[in-house]
């Protein structure tokens, strides 16, 4: 990671990431999304940020938004998949204000 970084928090604090803020704007730009949040899951930092963080946890966080049902949520890869694209997207939302 070579660019400035940004910590993430989730809405109730139990997660926090720090993320570069060219990959967050790399991760969430109009239309999809999915190759750029895959391509950051596997860059190191943020590997090492993920693993420790347990599956249910990240899924009651998703819950939050509403926007997943139980099936979804039951998929973690899935759930980390959403967790890094809403950090990335409230990461550049968040810079620009």
């Amino acid at each position: 990671m070579t660019n400035s970084t940004n910590w993430w928090s989730s809405g109730c604090g139990r997660i926090e990431l720090l993320i570069g803020l060219d990959d967050a704007l790399a991760c969430s730009h109009a239309g999809q999304c999915d190759s750029d949040v895959e391509w950051l899951r596997k860059q190191t930092y943020i590997i090492e940020q993920l693993d420790p963080i347990k599956p249910k946890l990240v899924a009651d966080i998703l819950r939050e938004y509403g926007a997943w049902d139980d099936g979804d949520l039951a998929d973690h890869e899935a759930n980390l998949d959403r967790l890094v694209w809403i950090a990335c997207c409230d990461t550049v939302e968040n810079e620009a204000t």
